[in-house]
């Protein structure tokens, strides 16, 4: 007990420490939750107010697949209609247009990410022998990737996009007229440029560019050329948010420089490229957020600042006073806030690591506050963890933030315990609502969810200790956590799985292969095996981020970083794995080819070691169907109680049932499939 104790003492460590000296007592864990309920459709969700102030959006399930639905603000959701009629896969994103005259939406096809843009009319009457209005495909394009840069707030009509139909690397801009469906190219993209800028009038303004080293360049747009006007390194940040009111300077985020280590908020002046610092973090310990901009004036209103939950600042009075008055109203939640262009109506979000979210219709002149829905109704709040944030040190000394879910109803002492790395790894967690957290916790398992080295947020500094560590130190940041849960006495040391998704699969591949005396099971979703066929078959639309991966990996083009790529891969290292493995994979996943989930597979098989393999076929990275994540984390919960001793639910409905059984592959006929090709030929250069 006295290994916690050099912990650095955080209000969340100290709560830790509170609840590992309370007296024992007999465990009364609450009921299962029903895994349907976790991951199932939720009844309302995603809902976005039209910008005046009218109407109500939202997803809806039909057919047990989320729609897009609208309903005046003065109706009950009863009255709501149906606008779409997908019945294969969720809509993923949609939007109003400024005028609230369509709502725009994306769609892929069974998760390969080559999203094309849809408009829907919800004042349209339906077509001849349907109950719905038609949806028009507004770029109708078979693998190739729609990026929308702009809606212009005085031209509501206009959306500016980017197509990767004439090269896949690069998106050329276009013009499209909504009415219409007019299409007019304005810029074949030639120079590599990433992405377009717009001004608050609709005027194409700056473009980010990569150089041919991986440094990011930001260009002054001018009818016959670019002029450069600010450029950070490959590691270093530097993205422009949005204009400023009056469009003489943009705001601008950015660490550049050799003596500064936080993400800071500027203005920079297009015409000089000179800077003036408007904001960095008043407490100096995380990296900026995120701002927030009043529609109706076009000013600053707030800073948001993520730390072990969010802070934020007002830049403006009466922003910074409904904050406040919201914040009694409803407290201990984290509040989100979307406003209509006469900033007169708000719709609020608030939500915690026990609530999923209430949505509210919030009048600032009346400071009336109406709720609108519950994600996830039936979810019962009272059998949620809640999760603490602590920081723990790594085996070099580096201070490791993370948050712990302890399972409700059992005493914090000798439990099974599941290491949940996250994503990216360029992202990190934070302090909210996450279904597959509380699943875990509601099992019995505590959860740590660890901020390793390598995660943003944190600072340069934090952020480049990552490199080239994956497998290495990243990996050492997570065996830290075991040893934090172990020395504390909360984990059982012969009861801690790992598990997690993309570089959280990644992750979990590298503990079992490198590591393989920790970990009692491993559960990979779309984790690469193997750094370097994973860097040979990137999306051909990633190509600007190719020499930041190189920077930040290892580059395979070189002996050394081909070496380094090798030695990371757990697949190198597949012969010292005795660690019972699942592994879950989108066939589709663009990211991480479903041929990263097959040498692995192949291999444990090959070896005569046992793995379990499930493989979506209309799924991309990650699984969206709500029916294939349920299969999922049924044979997931069912794989985990097997290994290390958590509770289980007992089957599940017949179609996930079945669901399971079809997306449950026999090892022994798995072959790795050949890879399609380098992203661009070899011959291309930057």
């Amino acid at each position: 007990m006295r290994q916690i104790l050099r912990v650095q003492l955080t209000a969340g460590t100290a709560l830790l420490l509170g609840l590992l000296l309370a007296p024992a007592a007999e465990p009364i864990p609450p009921p299962l939750v029903d895994r349907e309920i976790f991951f199932g459709n939720p009844e309302i969700a995603n809902a976005v107010l039209s910008p005046d102030g009218r109407f109500l959006a939202f997803l809806r399930p039909w057919h047990d697949t989320r729609n897009i639905w609208v309903k005046r603000v003065d109706e009950p959701f009863s009255a709501a209609r149906r606008l779409t009629a997908e019945t294969k896969r969720p809509v993923p994103s949609f939007f109003w247009t400024y005028d609230s005259r369509y709502l725009l939406y994306v769609k892929d096809h069974d998760g390969d990410e080559n999203y094309n843009l849809y408009a829907v009319d919800p004042a349209a009457a339906p077509t001849a022998g349907a109950d719905i209005p038609a949806s028009r495909d507004l770029t109708g394009l078979k693998g190739v990737r729609v990026n929308v840069y702009s809606l212009p707030k005085h031209e509501p009509d206009i959306v500016y996009l980017g197509l990767n139909d004439r090269d896949k690397a690069w998106h050329d801009l276009y013009r499209l007229r909504l009415s219409t469906g007019e299409r007019t190219l304005l810029r074949q993209n030639t120079e590599q440029i990433a992405s377009w800028v717009f001004d608050l009038s609709g005027r194409l303004r700056l473009a980010t560019r990569t150089a041919p080293n991986g440094d990011t360049q930001i260009l002054r747009v001018e009818p016959d050329k670019f002029t450069e006007i600010y450029s950070c390194s490959v590691l270093e940040t530097c993205s422009p948010v949005r204009f400023a009111k009056g469009d003489q300077r943009v705001y601008l985020m950015t660490n550049h420089g050799a003596d500064t280590d936080l993400i800071s908020l500027f203005l920079l002046d297009p015409e000089t490229g000179k800077t003036e610092l408007v904001e960095s973090d008043p407490e100096r310990r995380v990296d900026f957020g995120f701002a927030v901009f009043s529609e109706a004036t076009e000013e600053l209103e707030a800073t948001f600042y993520q730390d072990e939950k969010w802070r934020w600042y007002a830049r403006d009075a009466g922003y910074g006073a409904d904050l406040k008055w919201l914040e009694v109203q409803l407290p201990g939640q984290q509040l989100s806030t979307a406003g209509t262009l006469d900033d007169r109506t708000w719709l609020v979000t608030a939500a915690s690591d026990v609530e999923p979210g209430e949505t509210y219709l919030f009048d600032r002149r009346a400071r009336q506050l109406t709720l609108q829905y519950r994600i996830r109704e039936n979810l019962p709040r009272a059998a949620l963890s809640s999760m603490v944030p602590v920081r723990y040190p790594s085996a070099d000394g580096l201070t490791i933030p993370a948050y712990v879910v302890l399972p409700k109803g059992y005493p914090p002492r000798n439990l099974p315990a599941v290491i949940l790395p996250h994503g990216g790894p360029w992202g990190r967690d934070g302090w909210y609502y996450s279904g597959l957290v509380q699943f875990l916790a509601n099992r019995g398992y505590a959860v740590l969810t660890p901020n390793f080295r390598g995660s943003t947020g944190y600072g340069k500094k934090f952020l480049d200790a990552g490199n080239h560590e994956w497998g290495r130190a990243m990996q050492a940041d997570l065996t830290a956590g075991v040893k934090y849960l172990v020395d504390a006495g909360i984990a059982d040391p012969k009861r801690v799985a790992i598990m997690g998704g993309s570089y959280g699969g990644y992750a979990t591949l590298a503990g079992v292969a490198f590591t393989p005396g920790i970990y009692a099971a491993g559960v990979d979703i779309v984790g690469p095996s193997n750094l370097i066929t994973l860097l040979e078959a990137i999306p051909p639309y990633w190509e600007s981020l190719r020499r930041f991966l190189y920077a930040r990996m290892g580059d395979p083009g070189t002996p050394e970083g081909r070496a380094l790529l090798q030695a990371c891969s757990p697949l190198t290292a597949v012969n010292d794995i005795r660690t019972p493995l699942l592994v879950a994979q989108g066939a589709n996943d663009p990211r991480v080819n479903r041929r990263e989930a097959e040498q692995i597979v192949c291999a444990l098989r090959d070896k005569g070691f046992p793995v379990e393999y499930l493989l979506a076929p209309d799924e991309g990275h990650g699984f969206a169907r709500p029916v294939n994540n349920m299969a999922l984390f049924m044979a997931a919960e069912k794989f985990l109680a097997r290994q290390i001793g958590g509770r289980f639910q007992a089957g599940g409905t017949p179609e996930v049932e079945k669901r399971l059984a079809e997306i449950t592959v026999d090892p022994n006929t798995v072959v790795v499939t050949a890879p399609a090709g380098p992203a661009n030929p070899p011959s291309a250069k930057p």
